[in-house]
């Protein structure tokens, strides 16, 4: 009976081992980044990029942003898939850091915003945000740090029920496609009286979840009937709003 009995355990320790090196295979292989988002990491005479170490910062050139927008990329998407709409947003006057989440999996690095601020301790303002995953990851770490962050942006994603903003000073937006297949709607709909006062609320009409990122189709997504550039501007001049307004409260 004792042998069988270790028998079993074996076996089941065979399969939870196989099952975490499956987990961190998985997390090691995610989606994107397409050959755009790679051309994008390059610096230009527009936009200067530089890998930090953990996080990639975009930051215009010839001026000295004020305004830093942390960015949490969506879960199992690789973080320079982000790399076309941040250069847009550092285009318009503002530093942009992508952060490079563990396993690509935000919810693994939810206080990687520290290293970002304090790498900039002469950034006057801070905003939050993130794609799916990585807007709720990014709503934890504002609710757990106000002092820290003067808005947030979810690119169709939503906050945890614990994670309540409504009482702060942040600006905030909330943005998604019409045909976004893999957001929840409902949980949208049901956490809007969690976000900031006077946060922005809008549908990109003919935008998906994939287009957010440049990484390709995401399983179980709808069909976009607007391109991604054109779903990207959309998102960045909402954005860009939210920017621009912490720097006039």
């Amino acid at each position: 009976m004792k042998k069988v009995f270790k028998i079993l355990l074996i076996g089941l320790g065979g399969l939870v081992l196989l099952g975490i090196i499956g987990f961190v295979a998985w997390g090691l292989t995610p989606l994107g980044p397409a050959e755009e988002a790679l051309i994008a990491m390059e610096s230009d005479g527009v936009v200067s990029v530089q890998d930090n170490g953990g996080f990639v910062v975009f930051t215009p050139v010839g001026a000295t942003p004020q305004t830093g927008f942390i960015f949490y990329p969506g879960g199992h998407v690789d973080y320079r898939s982000y790399a076309p709409i941040a250069r847009e947003i550092a285009s318009r006057g503002y530093m942009v850091a992508i952060v490079e989440m563990p396993l690509s999996l935000a919810v693994f690095g939810v206080n990687k915003a520290d290293e970002v601020i304090s790498a900039y301790p002469d950034m006057r303002y801070w905003v939050i945000g993130g794609h799916s995953l990585g807007g709720s990851m990014a709503a934890n770490y504002a609710a757990g740090n106000p002092e820290n962050i003067q808005g947030i942006a979810f690119w169709a994603s939503y906050p945890a029920s614990s994670d309540d903003l409504s009482d702060t000073d942040m600006k905030g937006l909330s943005t998604y496609g019409s045909n976004d297949e893999v957001l929840s709607k409902e949980n949208v709909e049901s956490t809007l009286s969690q976000l900031p006062p006077g946060t922005i609320t809008e549908v990109i009409e003919g935008g998906n979840h994939a287009q957010f990122g440049n990484y390709g189709p995401q399983p179980g997504d709808g069909t976009a009937t607007i391109s991604a550039a054109d779903q990207q501007l959309q998102a960045v001049d909402l954005t860009v709003r939210i920017l621009r307004a912490v720097e006039e409260e």
